[in-house]
């Protein structure tokens, strides 16, 4: 994990954890919003409201701030799957991680556009933790996808691609809400679009891996 500069120092006081979230909260906006290719540090500065120097004594390049928040967002990101429980319901569990992944998407639109910028630029500065910690979980949680299927509780299927399917169905109502709302119209364009989402991916997902006929509740 990228630590702030000020973060090295031996103490850190109450005035640099607050600017340290100041940079960090303009720094997701401009990220969000332009790319990191397309992002300056005198864009960062302006939106947090502070000089370039003072903003370089928190974090030395844009890089250290692009990392901190990847690395938050990663952590964060990965919850749900993390609760994803080999000793629950499949029903019940699937559901869960269905809603968890949709409220993620509406409360944090700009943390999904982050990570989906970073990932389509072939994830320059995660691809170790793709490929070390993320792959570590998935590979986790999909021994517990196939023992539900081998116990005849859900149909056999492709355990990774369900849960590639339903982190890019969910993950679309934030990295593609310009769209859905235009789709939608604004009569059904609201904030209940993400109960429709989830009672639709959920009729999509549980009835599809139901082994005789559509799950019940």
């Amino acid at each position: 994990m990228v630590l702030p500069r000020a973060a090295k120092t031996q103490r850190r006081t109450r005035i640099q954890e607050e600017k340290e979230e100041q940079i960090l909260e303009a720094a997701l906006e401009v990220f969000a919003t332009h790319g990191f290719r397309g992002s300056t540090i005198d864009q960062i500065a302006e939106v947090a409201g502070m000089s370039k120097p003072n903003l370089l004594y928190y974090f030395r390049t844009k890089e250290a701030m692009h990392r901190a928040l990847i690395d938050r967002v990663l952590d964060s990101w990965l919850d749900p799957l993390r609760e994803f429980d080999a000793e629950g319901n499949p029903v019940a569990e699937i559901r869960s991680y269905i809603r968890r992944k949709l409220e993620m998407a509406r409360d944090f639109p700009r943390e999904s556009r982050l990570f989906a910028n970073e990932v389509l630029q072939s994830a320059p500065h995660i691809l170790d933790e793709l490929r070390g910690p993320l792959k570590t979980l998935v590979d986790e949680k999909v021994e517990v996808i196939r023992a539900w299927a081998k116990a005849g509780k859900i149909a056999k299927c492709d355990p990774y691609h369900l849960i590639f399917a339903i982190w890019s169905t969910t993950q679309h109502y934030a990295d593609f809400d310009a769209q859905v709302r235009a789709v939608l119209g604004e009569e059904h364009s609201g904030e209940g679009r993400f109960e429709d989402a989830a009672r639709f991916l959920e009729q999509l997902f549980i009835n599809g891996l139901a082994v005789h006929g559509p799950a019940s509740s």
